[in-house]
């Protein structure tokens, strides 16, 4: 595994973090396959674990607790997020403040974090929105100046909406954020336009999220794919996006090396980027552990064909269904 700095925190986290999203709703019966997959990536060097109170309301932080205490020797990264008190993604202009993030909520939420991680501290907290309407706000800035003081958390961060990179520039700028969490794959390449530059110039930590666009650059999603019942991709997958992200992601499928599949090369493109601290791909079983760990090897895509990936660049806009 290779570790990166992150940002002017100065932690050294593993390039490939995990991401927690996918174990929150499922069963008790599942959670010791759960369980297996985050030893499994302990043991494989994975040091930073993204995780958020909405995932199965606490359920996905009450499996990373779990970890913490089964590896007590290791250092071991843990992100959590607070949800938006009007429970409503993605954050939009219209949304009052007090139906988001007032001081109450923002504290109460931490807590319950503390609680399922059963820790005193948590390395990342994270707005699960943010709308940048809200930065000048000083009661939110007050509140987590207050949590960092007392030792409740090391550091504060954002998580960007879905196809809005730049929504959260003006909150980056107040100096209160130490890390941002953003969209960034072999499509969603907009990040490197204005957040990126600006992650450098303040030492800001990045985490890319969805480096598989839902699934999409695995290669294993077609126009034909059906998803369960009850699968949330099945509601964000829908026709005017299913087709369209197929027919990209066949225009990709000629270029993967020999040797290498879809997803190893989506991973690959992103670790090119050195802006990025870590990516956090969700890894329910312990094959995808395995595979995704392995692209941590310090080697580099060849330049001409990661030029030719950043040609499959699409720009969209947030819609009804994209959240």
């Amino acid at each position: 595994m290779e570790y990166r700095k992150f940002g002017h925190i100065n932690w050294d986290v593993s390039e490939i973090g995990y991401g927690m999203w996918g174990m929150g709703g499922w069963k008790e019966s599942d959670d010791l396959l759960s369980a297996k997959s985050l030893d499994l990536a302990v043991e494989h060097g994975v040091s930073f674990f993204d995780t958020a109170w909405g995932y199965g309301e606490g359920h996905s932080e009450r499996l990373l607790g779990a970890l913490l205490k089964r590896h007590p020797q290791k250092k071991l990264y843990t992100a959590s997020k607070i949800p938006p008190k009007n429970f409503k993604w993605p954050a939009k202009p219209t949304y009052d403040f007090k139906d988001s993030y007032p001081s109450a909520h923002i504290l109460n939420y931490t807590h319950k974090t503390l609680k399922n991680l059963e820790v005193e501290q948590i390395d990342l907290m994270q707005f699960h929105t943010w709308d940048d309407v809200w930065t000048e706000r000083e009661e939110w800035q007050r509140t987590i100046e207050d949590l960092k003081t007392s030792g409740k958390i090391a550091v504060m961060g954002i998580s960007m909406n879905r196809w809005e990179p730049e929504n959260g520039i003006s909150a980056l700028k107040t100096g209160l954020i130490d890390a941002v969490q953003v969209i960034y794959n072999i499509f969603d390449q907009a990040p490197e336009d204005v957040l990126f530059p600006l992650c450098e110039k303040l030492n800001i930590g990045v985490i890319a999220r969805v480096p598989f666009d839902e699934g999409t650059l695995t290669g294993n999603i077609t126009k034909e794919t059906v998803f369960p019942k009850g699968d949330w991709r099945g509601s964000y997958f829908v026709p005017e996006n299913l087709i369209p992200s197929a027919e990209r992601a066949d225009l990709l499928r000629p270029l993967v090396p020999e040797g290498m599949t879809m997803a190893e090369m989506a991973l690959r493109f992103i670790l090119m980027n050195k802006t990025v601290s870590t990516v956090i791909p969700g890894m329910r079983k312990q094959r995808n552990v395995l595979s995704n760990v392995n692209t941590s090897d310090g080697k580099e895509l060849d330049q001409s064909l990661f030029n030719k990936l950043r040609t499959h660049r699409w720009d969209r806009k947030p819609t009804a269904w994209s959240q």
